[in-house]
C-alpha cells in the first residue's frame, strides 16, 4: 500500500472500536471539586440546552442576564446524562460552587490527562479557516484522533468548553483563540498550553478597544505565553508588525517560524497560479528542518490570494507539530468554504443560476478588502456586493468604511447594498458618482436592516450569472439574507 492509500484508507486497530466515555461522574467531581449525586458517564459537554444531544453533560452557566439553571429540565428532556449545577436538583448532577469556574477546571483536567500535541490559532483575519485546515490535516493523519474547537468557540467560554470536550485518546488538538481586549488571549493560552501557536495576520479588527495596530499585535502575541517548553511560534512575515511579534516570541525563548511572501520567510511562497476549477496551485519553499530546504507543491481549493498565504500558515503549523505534509496538502485541496466564511451557493434565478458567496459571519477592513478583491477576480455578468457595517472600529470607523470605495472600484462591482448606520460614509462617497474603468458609476442602496437589504436585492432583480457577495459583522444579521436566498424564502 502506498503512502496516499494509507492516508485515504485509514487502517483499523482493535482499540478503535473500544467504547470510552468522555467523563465519569467521579472524574468530573475530582476535576471540579464538586460532589456527584451518583455514578454516571457522559459522552459530550454542552452549555446550550438547545444543542444538547443524548449523553451530554450540561453545564448550567450563569451570565449577567441569563441563568442556565432555568434550562436544566429542557436539557434532560433532550437526553442530557447529567448536569453541573450550583444548587441541588433532581436527576444526575455534580454540585459545585461556581459552574463557570467548574468548566475551566474540567478543561484543565482534560488538557492534563491527554498526551495530545496542541495547536492554538489566533489572528485578526482567517483564524477559523486556518484552524479548520490544520485540523483536517492532523485528523486525517491520525486516523480520526484529531479534536478542535467547533464554530468560532474562541472566547473565555468557548475555549474551556472545547478543551472539556477533548477525549483522553486525542493525538492532536487544534483550538482557536480570539479577543477584543488585551489580556484575554493570555488567559486562554495558559488553559490550552499549546505546542504550536499561530498568528495568521494583524489587522484593525477590535481597534476600537485596543487603540492601534501595535496594541492589537501585542494582544495577539499573548498566545505565545502559554507555549509548552520547546514550543513554536508561527508568525506572518508580511505584516508591518513582524518585528514586534518576533521580539515577543524571542523574549519567551521559543522557536520561531515565519511564513509569507517575504524573501526571509521560513515557509515562503514561490509561486501561485489559478487552478482550473478555482482555487490556486501553490509552490512553497520550506527552509530548515530535517533534510534541509525543500519545495512543496499543492492545491488550495478555497479561492482568494489571502488563502494562498493562509495555506503557508497551515503548512508551517503541521510541519512544526510533527504532522504529515501529504495530509496537509490533501486537506487544503479538499477544504470548502465555511458557513458565513466563504461558503459558495448556486441559486436559481430567472434565466439560470447565480453564485452567492456567504461571508456574513464577520467583517473588518482587511477581510473586506481581501474578499472584494476575490469578487473582482470572479467571472460574472454583474458583481453585486451586500456589505454590512464593520463593528468595533471606534473613532476609526468612518474612515475605514469610506475607504471601501477603492476596493469596490478595483473589483468592478456593479451594485452595492449597504447595511447599517456605519456605512453612511461609504454611501456618501458612492453618492458622489465616482466612475469605474468602464465609465459608469456604481449603483447603490443604503439600508438599515438585513430585511431591507433583501428587499433591495429583490427590487434590483437577480439574474443568471450574477455573483452576489454578502459580507458584514455578524451582529448586522446578514446571515438572514443568505438563508432567504438559498432557501428561496419570500
Amino acid at each position: 500500500m502506498n503512502a496516499i492509500a494509507r492516508i485515504l484508507e485509514w487502517p483499523t486497530e482493535p482499540e478503535d472500536d473500544l467504547a470510552r466515555p468522555l467523563w465519569t461522574a467521579r472524574e468530573i467531581a475530582a476535576a471540579t471539586g464538586g460532589i456527584a449525586s451518583g455514578d454516571f458517564t457522559v459522552a459530550g459537554v454542552e452549555i446550550d440546552s438547545r444543542d444538547v444531544v443524548e449523553g451530554d453533560l450540561f453545564f448550567a452557566l450563569k451570565g449577567e442576564t441569563m441563568d442556565g439553571h432555568r434550562f436544566i429540565e429542557a436539557a434532560f428532556a433532550k437526553g442530557a446524562a447529567a448536569a453541573v449545577v450550583d444548587r441541588p436538583i433532581e436527576g444526575p448532577h455534580v454540585l459545585v460552587e461556581n459552574t463557570s469556574t467548574a468548566l475551566e477546571l474540567l478543561a484543565r483536567a482534560a488538557r492534563e490527562r491527554t498526551s495530545a500535541r496542541v495547536v492554538a490559532v489566533t489572528g485578526s483575519v482567517g483564524k477559523t479557516g486556518v484552524k479548520e485546515a490544520i485540523f483536517a490535516a492532523l485528523d486525517r493523519a491520525s486516523r480520526g484522533r484529531g479534536h478542535r474547537s467547533v464554530k468560532s468557540y474562541n472566547n473565555h467560554v468557548g475555549v474551556p468548553l472545547s478543551l472539556a470536550r477533548m477525549p483522553a485518546a486525542t493525538r492532536y488538538g487544534v483550538f482557536e483563540m480570539g479577543m477584543n481586549h488585551a489580556g484575554e488571549i493570555s488567559r486562554l493560552t495558559v488553559q490550552g498550553r499549546p505546542h504550536v501557536a499561530v498568528i495568521t495576520t494583524i489587522g484593525p479588527a477590535h481597534i476600537e478597544n485596543l487603540g492601534s495596530l501595535e496594541a492589537i499585535a501585542d494582544a495577539k502575541a499573548e498566545i505565545f505565553e502559554g507555549l509548552e517548553p520547546g514550543g513554536t511560534a508561527i508568525i506572518p512575515a508580511d505584516v508591518a508588525q513582524y518585528g514586534q511579534l518576533r521580539r515577543a516570541a524571542e523574549r519567551l525563548g521559543v522557536r520561531i517560524v515565519s511564513f509569507g511572501r517575504s524573501d526571509f520567510a521560513d515557509v515562503r511562497l514561490l509561486d501561485a497560479v489559478p487552478a482550473p476549477d478555482g482555487g490556486s496551485l501553490v509552490t512553497a519553499e520550506l527552509r530548515g528542518g530535517e533534510g534541509g530546504d525543500r519545495r512543496l507543491c499543492y492545491t488550495v481549493a478555497t479561492p482568494g490570494e489571502h488563502w494562498v498565504v493562509n495555506s503557508l500558515a497551515v503548512i508551517a503549523a503541521v510541519r512544526a507539530i510533527g504532522g504529515d505534509l501529504g495530509s496537509a496538502g490533501l486537506a487544503l485541496a479538499e477544504l470548502e468554504g465555511l458557513k458565513g466564511r466563504g461558503a459558495r451557493h448556486r441559486i436559481d434565478v430567472p434565466g439560470g443560476v447565480a453564485l452567492l458567496i456567504d461571508e456574513s459571519y464577520n467583517a473588518n477592513p482587511a477581510s473586506m478588502a481581501a474578499t472584494l478583491a476575490e469578487l473582482g477576480r470572479t467571472k460574472a455578468a454583474r458583481r453585486i456586493a451586500v456589505l454590512g457595517a464593520m463593528k468595533e472600529l471606534g473613532e476609526h470607523g468612518p474612515a475605514y468604511h469610506a475607504e471601501l470605495l477603492d476596493p469596490l472600484l478595483k473589483a468592478g462591482v456593479d451594485q452595492v447594498v449597504l447595511v447599517g448606520d456605519e456605512m453612511a460614509p461609504l454611501a456618501e462617497q458612492l453618492g458622489k458618482s465616482p466612475e469605474t474603468a468602464l465609465g459608469k458609476a456604481i449603483g447603490f442602496a443604503h439600508c438599515g436592516t438585513a430585511g431591507e437589504a433583501l428587499a433591495a436585492l429583490r427590487e434590483l432583480g437577480l439574474r443568471a450569472d450574477d455573483v452576489i457577495l454578502v459580507k458584514g459583522s455578524n451582529s448586522v444579521g446578514l446571515g438572514a439574507v443568505v438563508a432567504a436566498l438559498t432557501q428561496n424564502k419570500e
